[in-house]
C-alpha cells in the first residue's frame, strides 16, 4: 500500500512538472508553427537564474518572480531580431532555435562553468500524506504547476484574450481579416512560452542537479507528450503527459531508467504511427 501510494505522488509529481514545461512549447506551437528547439535552454536558464540569486545571498522565492520576468524578456528579444524572420520556413525555425540553444547552452558554460551547481532546498522538512514520508518541497512543485497549468487555461478559456489567440490558431488569416494583431499575438505568446520554461526551471532547481546538459532531460519528454496527445489543442498536452509521464515513472520503478525510456519512446511511436496528429486533433 505504501509502494502505491508513493508512486502515485511520484507520477503525479512528474507529470505535473512535465506539463509545466510543455505549456510553453504547445501553445507556441499552436500559434505560430515554431518547434522551438531552444524550449530546454530557456528551462535551464530559469534553473541558473536561482544559482545567480543564491550567490549573490538572495532568497530563492526572489527566484521564482524573477526567472520567468527574466525569460520572458529573452524571449521576446529572441522573437524579435531572429524568429520573426523565418516564419512560414518550418525547416529554418528548428535550425534556428536550435542554434539559440547551443549559443545559450555555451553562454552558461562561459559563466558558470561546465560543472555541476546544487541548489539550498528551502523546504527540507518531510511532510505525511497518507501514511507515507514525502518530500514537502515536491508537494509545492506540484501545487505550482496545478496552479500556473489552471491560470494558463482559464485565460486561453475564458478570456478575451484568450478567445483571441485560439482564433489565430483555428485561422490566421480569418483573424487578421477581423481586425486581430496577429503579429503582437506571435511576440507576446512567444515570451509568455519561454517565460513558462524559465519558471519551470526555477521552481525545481531544487531537486535537481543544475548543469549544462539538464534542459534536455525534460525537452525530449515534452515533445513526446505534445506529439502523442495533440499539437494543436491545450487539452491534448495534459493528455499526453499523463500517458507519457505514469509510462515513465511506473516502468522506472518496476525496472530501470533505461526500460522506462524505451518503453516511453515505443509508446510514442505507436500512438503517432495510429494517430499521426495525436490522440486529440483538429483540422486547422
Amino acid at each position: 500500500m505504501t509502494f502505491a501510494i508513493e508512486l502515485g505522488l511520484d507520477t503525479l509529481s512528474f507529470s505535473l512538472s512535465l506539463l509545466l514545461v510543455s505549456l510553453g512549447l504547445v501553445i507556441i506551437f499552436g500559434l505560430m508553427n515554431v518547434i522551438n528547439m531552444a524550449h530546454g535552454e530557456f528551462f535551464l536558464l530559469g534553473a541558473y537564474g536561482v544559482v545567480a540569486i543564491q550567490q549573490w545571498q538572495l532568497p530563492y522565492w526572489l527566484a521564482l518572480l524573477l526567472a520567468p520576468a527574466m525569460l520572458a524578456v529573452v524571449g521576446l528579444l529572441l522573437e524579435q531580431f531572429v524568429i520573426r524572420h523565418v516564419y512560414h520556413r518550418f525547416i529554418d525555425t528548428i535550425l534556428a532555435t536550435w542554434g539559440i540553444s547551443i549559443v545559450l547552452k555555451q553562454l552558461i558554460i562561459i559563466i558558470f562553468g561546465p560543472t555541476s551547481q546544487s541548489i539550498v532546498n528551502p523546504l527540507p522538512e518531510p511532510v505525511h500524506v497518507l501514511g507515507v514520508v514525502y518530500p514537502s518541497f515536491r508537494l509545492f512543485i506540484m501545487g505550482m504547476a496545478l496552479a500556473i497549468s489552471i491560470a494558463t487555461f482559464w485565460v486561453f478559456y475564458r478570456t478575451h484574450l484568450g478567445l483571441a489567440v485560439r482564433g489565430v490558431i483555428a485561422n490566421r488569416a480569418m483573424a487578421a481579416s477581423l481586425g486581430l494583431n496577429t503579429r503582437r499575438m506571435d511576440r507576446w505568446t512567444f515570451a509568455f512560452g519561454a517565460a513558462l520554461a524559465g519558471f519551470a526551471g526555477a521552481v525545481m532547481a531544487p531537486i535537481m542537479s543544475v548543469d549544462p546538459q539538464m534542459g534536455g532531460g525534460f525537452l525530449i519528454p515534452a515533445f513526446l507528450s505534445i506529439m502523442v496527445g495533440g499539437i494543436s489543442h491545450l487539452l491534448g498536452v495534459v493528455l499526453g503527459v499523463g500517458l507519457i509521464g505514469t509510462t515513465s515513472t511506473v516502468i522506472a520503478s518496476l525496472g530501470t531508467q533505461v526500460t522506462a525510456q524505451i518503453a516511453v519512446f515505443v509508446l510514442a511511436i505507436v500512438v503517432i504511427r495510429l494517430w499521426p496528429e495525436g490522440l486529440i486533433s483538429r483540422k486547422r
